[in-house]
């Protein structure tokens, strides 16, 4: 029988169906030169261990042969990243506000306002923000 294994390119081989996978990948990391440790086969989306025979896999079938990947598990689903920025509607840009003033000023405009320009009456005193 005769089986296609897909790594950087496309192999054809010829197996007896009591030959192991083992053997297969031993000889795709002799062709595709690299760690046998590092490569793994997969069918249908299944991966085949060691010991499995080909005499359950069809004919004329595809293998996928592709190198172990580093990392964990992912919490939460990636196919929600963004979701809050995505759904948050635009806000037009405010204008700048005047801003205070600081230091040397402020006490200038402070002075001002206590001593400088006020006449001082009789009665009661008038809070900073009357306008009579």
């Amino acid at each position: 029988m005769q089986i296609f294994v897909h790594g950087t390119t496309i192999h054809s081989m010829s197996v007896q169906p009591t030959t192991k996978v083992e053997e297969i990948r031993r000889r795709i990391c002799h062709l595709e030169q690299c760690p046998i440790d590092d490569l793994y086969f997969t069918y249908a989306g299944v991966p085949l261990d060691d010991d499995i025979s080909f005499d359950s896999i069809p004919n004329l079938s595809t293998i996928i042969a592709s190198g172990k990947l580093l990392g964990g598990k992912v919490h939460g689903s990636l196919a929600r990243a963004g979701k809050v920025k995505g759904q948050t509607p635009k806000v037009a840009k405010q204008e700048d506000k005047k801003k205070k003033k600081t230091g040397r000023c402020k006490r200038r405009i402070q002075y001002n306002r206590r001593f400088a320009t006020n006449v001082n009456t009789f009665g009661r005193k008038k809070g900073p923000n009357s306008n009579s």
